[in-house]
């Protein structure tokens, strides 16, 4: 059975995943939807920085970003000053770092989904005096509801599974930044396998049961998730 580490691991897991998934449906609905109507030559440049923690390994990106955090840095001095607190090593700097390198998980299904979108239905809403965020709301979302599901499924999905950005920035302090993955990690190098088989085997059927979810809201249109 886990011990009470772990409970407390897995409270802060979700917490993290339900924060960064919040924060990055508000933050990658603009940026997916500018960057479909946007046709520029830099366009490819703009969407490799944003696809970018898709094939960086993540202890380069959290290398940075502990550099970025630190409190001789400018950032780190900023939010010293503002909130009194360290960002390092700090469950406010898990939840920044987990925004970051878990962007193109929330941006690629909904760029997917408004590049796809019929833009008649967008002039048909002008020609009733739609206002630009009455057509969005009205039009764009209902229609791209699909995508909006998939991609707070696999923020929400990639966050829980995080390992090598959170170790970096956030180390290994229970109850402040231990997340699950720092935990099972925790457990095998202590040689508690029992411990750590229950983690891996609860992140394992967490993880095939939202696929599971993804690949049947998805099944409808057959359509995938990627640049292009």
């Amino acid at each position: 059975m886990p011990v009470s580490g772990d409970v407390t691991a897995i409270w802060l897991t979700l917490k993290l995943a339900a924060l960064t998934s919040s924060i990055l449906l508000i933050i990658a609905t603009p940026v997916a939807w500018w960057l479909s109507c946007w046709q520029h030559r830099l366009k490819s440049v703009v969407l490799s920085v944003i696809a970018l923690p898709l094939i960086l390994p993540p202890t380069v990106l959290g290398f940075y970003l502990l550099l970025a955090f630190a409190p001789d840095s400018w950032p780190g001095q900023w939010w010293q000053s503002v909130f009194g607190t360290s960002l390092a090593f700090s469950f406010s700097g898990l939840v920044i770092g987990s925004v970051i390198y878990s962007l193109p998980f929330a941006v690629q299904p909904l760029y997917t989904g408004f590049t796809q979108l019929d833009r008649r239905y967008l002039e048909v809403g002008k020609t009733f005096n739609m206002g630009k965020f009455a057509r969005f709301s009205r039009i764009v979302v209902p229609l791209c509801q699909s995508y909006f599901f998939v991609a707070l499924g696999l923020t929400f999905a990639h966050t829980i599974g995080e390992f090598g950005v959170v170790l970096m920035i956030g180390g290994n302090i229970p109850g402040e930044t231990q997340v699950i993955a720092i935990a099972l990690y925790d457990h095998v190098e202590m040689g508690q396998y029992q411990q750590a088989h229950w983690l891996a085997a609860g992140l394992m059927l967490f993880s095939f049961l939202l696929l599971c979810i993804l690949y049947g809201a998805n099944r409808g249109g057959g359509r995938q998730w990627n640049f292009r």
